[in-house]
């Protein structure tokens, strides 16, 4: 299983531009000379225990060791696409934002004055396999995710169907309740939801908006200092059949259905008469500010 799983490794980096290739003679190394080099490999590949909250399926992480700092604008994501709808469909989907006057934000105690870019910040971005040891001689691949070891900044989009969990509260009159996720019937669920707002207990929409109304979300995890802190459980991962993700610091478990699923963990609270009134306003993404346009 260990070969079938390092030649899933390969074709996953290979698929992400990430296939290094180098030709040369290869000659020893003096105890000297070693002993002059420091660092650390660019890529680590581990093979996870298997945890007691998923027994069926054997991981192996690739991470790879890089930061980076990034703004990003891209017109059109469909991810998913199939049997009539998608598990990810948004528009002017951008990653970090441009602060406003009088709207800067603050990250690690860094406060950005208006005009100056917030970037979305991510470390240590990794992909991981999970395998079906019981299923073929070799196993069989259940799935696989990307995601990043931390992460933090602001997600904007106007998104029509989306299949997976938004880590979001929601202040209804005073009292704080957990976002949840609702389709077109107004029935709870991760898959192609369309709509957010508040279970009324029964598994249905009490009060909902479109999903369109959360214009920009900030990744991230509440540190209890109002600093926006990073967070381990951004991902988006791909399944065969439903797979139980362990948290890079094996802190949480979250479970990922079938098809693309999204796990969008935020520190934001969101008061109920703002998402069914005028939205969650759009950062601002472009070098020009156009204010709630989006061109």
């Amino acid at each position: 299983m260990k070969q079938r799983a390092y030649g899933y490794a390969a074709l996953a980096m290979f698929c992400l531009g990430v296939a290094p290739v180098a030709e040369a003679e290869l000659e020893p190394i003096s105890e000297e000379r070693m002993g002059e080099v420091t660092g650390q490999a660019f890529m680590n590949i581990e093979n996870l225990p298997v945890g007691t909250t998923d027994s069926g399926h054997e991981f192996t992480r690739m991470t790879l060791n890089m930061d980076i700092e990034t703004r990003v604008n891209i017109d059109d994501v469909v991810v998913g696409q199939i049997d009539g709808g998608a598990d990810f469909a948004a528009s002017d989907v951008a990653l970090g934002h441009i602060a406003r006057e009088g709207d800067g934000a603050q990250y690690d105690g860094v406060t950005y004055a208006a005009g100056e870019a917030v970037p979305f910040e991510a470390y240590d971005p990794y992909i991981e396999l999970a395998v079906d040891p019981n299923e073929g001689a070799e196993g069989v691949l259940s799935g696989f995710r990307m995601g990043f070891k931390q992460a933090r900044g602001s997600v904007s989009s106007n998104t029509t169907s989306f299949s997976g969990d938004i880590g979001l509260m929601i202040d209804d009159a005073g009292t704080l309740k957990q976002a949840t996720l609702f389709g077109a019937d107004n029935v709870a669920t991760q898959k192609r939801a369309t709509q957010v707002g508040i279970d009324d207990g029964t598994g249905n929409c009490g009060t909902c908006a479109p999903l369109s109304q959360l214009r920009s979300l900030i990744v991230g995890a509440d540190d209890g200092s109002g600093v926006t802190g990073f967070t381990d459980d951004f991902f988006i991962g791909f399944q065969r059949e439903s797979v139980k993700w362990q948290s890079p610091d094996r802190a949480n478990v979250i479970e990922a259905r079938q098809g693309v699923f999204i796990n969008l963990p935020t520190n934001m609270t969101v008061d109920m008469s703002t998402l069914t009134g005028a939205g969650v306003p759009r950062l601002r993404t472009h070098q020009t500010d156009l204010g709630e346009s989006l061109f």
